[in-house]
């Protein structure tokens, strides 16, 4: 028998008490992985772990609003204090603006009558929030031997899909909130990817479908085990797997 400790892989999801990240959250736990569930309701986030643990996982909630730095900063001591190190990160929470409709509903985001504070609101979660949580996370990821980041993003980033006027977004409303904040937030996977590269930290976004779930208000076609399976896949990637990518969950590469 070897006298090596076996390292046990941590996974932070954020926005893991429904729809996409509790999917994320049950399969990394069925990897055995320990999962730290990050949900802003801290009752709803101890009853996705207590979900997660019936299941026979090894899950924590971890109180994580990714708008509020105070938490953001809590969340980081608690996973330092209690595990030293993170291996995994994905960046899942985020908010259309339009609250439970379907996109073609979405007349809130048209750009020419779109409410500033809205595009601001959104920005602040799918964008600064995802800096501020994998900045607050990146002492504990370095301390992996093989740390990844998945940014939760959307078909709806692609410039080269959206600006197709025969292709699958010509039907829907133009967003002026949505849509550019996951273009924003690929962008951003981007410049990670290529600061941490070095240090052999694999960065990259995933686009999971139309997934049924309440941001579209359950139109989707996607079960959220679907849509979890390339965020998963990206989580457990090998050391000579991809980074700096962005891709769909039929595994294919999303055109930026």
């Amino acid at each position: 028998m070897s006298g090596e400790t076996t390292h046990q892989k941590v996974a932070l999801v954020t926005g893991a008490n429904k729809g996409i990240g509790r999917g994320i959250a049950e399969q990394l736990a069925a990897l055995h992985m320990t999962v730290l569930v990050g949900a802003r309701d801290p009752r709803r986030g101890e009853e996705t772990a207590a979900a997660l643990r019936a299941a026979g996982g090894d899950a924590h909630a971890v109180t994580l609003d990714v708008t509020d730095q105070a938490t953001v900063r809590e969340a980081a001591q608690q996973v330092e204090e209690r595990f030293g190190h993170l291996d995994v990160l994905i960046n899942n929470a985020g908010i259309t603006g339009s609250g439970q409709v379907s996109p073609e509903n979405a007349h809130d985001q048209i750009p020419s009558s779109v409410e500033l504070n809205m595009v601001r609101a959104v920005f602040e979660t799918n964008v600064f929030g995802v800096i501020a949580v994998t900045n607050a996370m990146l002492p504990l990821l370095r301390r992996s031997p093989a740390p990844r980041v998945v940014n939760v993003s959307s078909h709806a980033a692609s410039l080269t899909l959206t600006s197709d006027p025969d292709g699958p977004f010509a039907s829907l409303l133009p967003s002026a909130a949505y849509s550019p904040s996951k273009s924003a937030l690929t962008a951003l996977t981007v410049q990670y990817a290529n600061e941490l590269r070095k240090d052999g930290v694999l960065v990259n976004a995933a686009a999971p479908g139309y997934v049924d779930t309440d941001s579209n208000n359950h139109t989707g076609f996607l079960t959220v085990a679907q849509g979890a399976a390339v965020v998963v896949r990206l989580a457990t990637l090998g050391a000579d797997g991809p980074t700096a990518g962005f891709f769909s969950e039929d595994g294919s590469v999303v055109p930026w």
